[in-house]
């Protein structure tokens, strides 16, 4: 239970060092869009690769040219299904969750606040960090793909471009700016 083997310990640091650098090579190869902020498709893939580097590294069941194709296989699916979603909306709908206003003209809008779980003081701690003190002076606060949170000032605006495919709640929602604490 303690000990094994010298054999199994070499085995484990000879076929982890060798499938951590082919990971990093995997990595490299696949380009930044696999090692980018995570939506949820993103998480599964980075969860998958953890677990088989682990898998490569702890069991002797699996040859280190199995855990290669196997994480080679993972980049390559996680590749293709950023490069299908990039081109075919449908797809992309599936793989990643569409981007959520949560603020307009420096309104709250509730609904989209309750279906996206997220409570006015996260969006009002997102609008200081983005340097603003007051709701009104905030065009928009857009929930992202990936989770973070997207300020932008009136002055910003322009002509709305950039808020072309964020999802947008029914207008019967929105809640004037008030200090009302984090209560609905």
């Amino acid at each position: 239970m303690w000990f094994g083997s010298w054999s199994d310990l070499m085995r484990v640091v000879l076929v982890g060092a060798a499938a951590y650098l082919w990971l990093v090579v995997v990595l490299r190869i696949s380009g930044k869009r696999t090692l980018a902020k995570l939506n949820a498709f993103d998480l599964v893939v980075t969860v998958a690769l953890g677990s088989t580097l682990a898998t490569i590294l702890l069991s002797s069941d699996v040859s280190w040219s199995e855990g290669a194709v196997a994480l080679v296989l993972l980049a390559a699916l996680q590749y293709l299904a950023a490069f299908v979603s990039s081109r075919r909306p449908r797809v992309r709908t599936v793989l990643t969750a569409d981007p959520t206003l949560l603020v307009e003209d420096g309104v709250l809008l509730d609904r989209a606040l309750a279906q996206q779980r997220v409570s006015p003081g996260e969006v009002r701690q997102a609008v200081r960090a983005s340097g603003f003190g007051d709701l009104a002076q905030v065009a928009a606060v857009v929930l992202e793909t990936d989770g973070s949170f997207s300020v932008i000032a009136c002055e910003q605006r322009g002509d709305g471009s950039a808020l072309q495919d964020v999802a947008r709640p029914a207008d019967d929602d929105r809640r004037p700016n008030t200090h009302d604490g984090d209560r609905r």
